[in-house]
């Protein structure tokens, strides 16, 4: 993308009932993207629609949307921990944490096209100002899936976002691990996988 075109970028943070305007696109960039390693989502539309819709409905829900002119080229989510469904919350109490004061980063989904142009950060700086505006957080979370290094379908230029993560201050904490279940593009069903939770203090 040449300069003068980053200069079109455009990035909103919507909120309240002006999120479920956004779902369609943000249903669709998911589709998109996380059929990419190292998710290898095979996903429908249907299930995006349910699950988008009751994260629309969380109390204190963001989204945090990134346009090129009209198009939305990324998004990313977040949302206080206690919304969540349990088992996003349940490996956090079984540490001995307060899921009322944890916030939780949804997803980050972002078009190749347009990576490398500080949305990232941009993300990130949205979904951390939703929880400081919110108030009464003490922890920013996400998680990531943890995938073999010999996966026939890893990528062998993939670099991983760790050095990004941790620059935001975040790091994996040891044993917060959940397992979430869904269709790989090279598998007949659902299958298991586990999911590493990084942290950051606010």
């Amino acid at each position: 993308m040449a300069a003068d075109e980053k200069k079109k970028l455009v990035v909103k943070s919507v909120t309240g009932p002006d999120i479920l305007p956004v779902l369609s696109d943000l249903s669709r960039l998911r589709m998109i993207v996380f059929r990419d390693w190292p998710y290898l989502y095979e996903g429908t539309l249907e299930y995006e629609q349910k699950y988008l819709e009751k994260f629309a409905q969380a109390k204190g829900a963001v989204v945090i949307c990134a346009y090129d002119g009209d198009a939305m080229v990324g998004a990313s989510t977040g949302a206080p921990m206690i919304e969540h469904a349990d088992e996003f919350g349940e490996p956090f109490k079984k540490a001995g944490y307060d899921i009322s004061k944890i916030f939780y980063c949804g997803e980050s989904v972002l078009l190749k096209s347009h990576r490398g142009h500080g949305l990232g950060h941009a993300f990130f700086d949205g979904r951390e100002a939703q929880a400081k505006a919110l108030g009464g957080f003490t922890h920013s979370s996400f998680c990531r899936v943890v995938r073999p290094d010999d996966h026939p379908l890893k990528p062998a230029d993939y670099a991983p976002l760790d050095p990004f993560w941790r620059k935001r201050g975040y790091e994996p904490v040891e044993g917060l691990v959940a397992t979430y279940e869904w269709q790989d593009v090279d598998q007949p069903g659902e299958t298991p996988h586990k999911m590493q939770f990084w942290m950051k203090t606010l």
